[in-house]
């Protein structure tokens, strides 16, 4: 379980006895102010419990649905326009606006890691919005797995995702051509 320092200090009375606690081995220091009660945990816990209002977009979602086997190289996460800038190497932050921030996320379990992404329907309109972006194969890859799962997404949501885009008509048309 992954402790913050204000939880640690409610659970333990003090710093000092904090700072005893880890010293017993009862509980494990990750980072800064990210603290354990198990010696191994992930990074995605890590990352999860430090930015718990973020959601994970581009690269990292499409690899936690499991639309590609491509290991991204960041935790790239999406927050708030007014969301404070995270300082994190591990990461690669984008600014949302509040309106196209909300719609979409949804909590998946990854490796028993409860984690914030954007659902399938929501990530296919960020794929067509950002493909000249995207090398050409791993775009494809990831055309392909959805082609796969077509039959199980809603495109009514993926239609209402796209026309909140003010280029709505072109997302849908690329993925009428793609995927269905």
């Amino acid at each position: 379980m992954i402790l913050s320092y204000k939880d640690c200090i409610e659970k333990y009375g003090s710093d000092y006895l904090l700072k005893k606690e880890i010293a017993n081995g009862n509980i494990f220091m990750k980072e800064k102010g990210v603290y354990s009660t198990r010696r191994n945990v992930s990074d995605l816990e890590v990352i999860m419990s430090k930015y718990p209002k973020a959601v994970f977009t581009g690269s990292s979602a499409f690899y936690y649905h499991s639309l590609t086997d491509v290991i991204p190289d960041y935790f790239y996460l999406a927050t708030k326009r007014e969301d404070s800038r995270i300082r994190d190497p591990r990461v690669k932050q984008s600014f949302l606006k509040d309106d196209i921030y909300g719609p979409g996320i949804t909590e998946i379990i990854y490796n028993n890691v409860v984690i914030r992404t954007y659902s399938l329907e929501r990530m296919l309109v960020e794929l067509m919005r950002f493909r000249t972006k995207i090398p050409f194969d791993y775009y494809k890859e990831i055309i392909l797995n959805y082609r796969r799962i077509a039959d199980q997404m809603d495109f009514g949501i993926v239609e209402d995702y796209a026309y909140m885009f003010k280029n709505g008509e072109k997302i849908m048309e690329g993925i009428q051509l793609e995927v269905l």
